[in-house]
């Protein structure tokens, strides 16, 4: 149940169009309903706009799939993050409506049209091809949010003509995604070229020393450019959300 719907089923009622009895049907299954392994939030919408994400890592492929089927009762859109390829396909099996995207590792379900977010496009700068399964990941979530993307990927600063050349790109977005790892030196290029809100993410991608993306999560956090703010490693996902809350504040 989101704001949209409510108000659609509100206004049924005021004019008739509804019974009473017809709208309390509707609203049993707010705020949440129990499915013995897992607490489906339907009032999620309600709160942030849009309905509960369903992380795949740690589930079960028919946990997943009875989420999945709650959630599209209710008439929800469906997105699930970090499924591995070999648990998609028993995913799939039970809930065959999913559609399953193997580089950003997510699946997803659409029935409703998703209205969109904000005025200007998010720019999703990538500093290598190797991130590029974190970059995707954000930008499936940020089109199930409702965020125009605009994509520049393989600008990484061992060649900073490439990112220079794209500039126009990142001056006329709302908010610039920047996802690398090795030193993660690319967040703090680009937070000294625009104005717009800067998110960083660091990967996991490096070598030894780049400890599992460690080293680009502390150099994006010391950033000498100001304000940059910086998610955890490899969390294109959080990024993401991150993006639409900013766009939701700007009206």
């Amino acid at each position: 149940m989101d704001p949209a719907t409510l108000r659609e089923l509100l206004e049924k009622v005021q004019t008739g169009a509804s019974s009473i009895d017809e709208a309390v049907g509707k609203l049993k299954d707010l705020p949440f309903a129990d499915l013995g392994y897992a607490m489906v939030d339907h009032h999620r919408a309600l709160r942030q706009g849009v309905p509960e994400v369903i992380l795949g890592e740690g589930k079960t492929a028919e946990q997943i799939a009875g989420i999945a089927r709650e959630l599209a009762r209710t008439g929800q859109n469906v997105l699930v993050t970090r499924l591995d390829a070999r648990k998609a396909e028993d995913v799939r099996a039970l809930f065959p409506e999913l559609v399953y995207k193997p580089v950003p590792r997510v699946a997803t379900f659409e029935q409703k049209p998703i209205p969109r977010l904000g005025t200007k496009p998010v720019a999703l700068v990538s500093a290598g091809t190797s991130d590029q399964p974190v970059a995707e990941e954000c930008a499936e979530t940020m089109r199930m949010l409702g965020v125009g993307i605009e994509r520049v990927y393989d600008v990484g600063v061992a060649g900073i003509h490439r990112l220079l050349h794209r500039r126009d790109v990142l001056e006329r977005t709302a908010v610039v995604i920047v996802v690398a790892g090795m030193e993660g030196a690319l967040a703090s290029v680009v937070g000294g070229l625009v104005e717009s809100p800067i998110i960083a993410v660091p990967t996991s991608i490096g070598y030894g020393a780049s400890f599992g993306g460690l080293a680009a999560l502390l150099g994006m956090l010391t950033s000498c450019a100001s304000g940059v703010t910086v998610v955890n490693i490899d969390n294109g996902f959080g990024a993401a959300f991150a993006a639409a809350r900013i766009l939701r504040g700007q009206g």
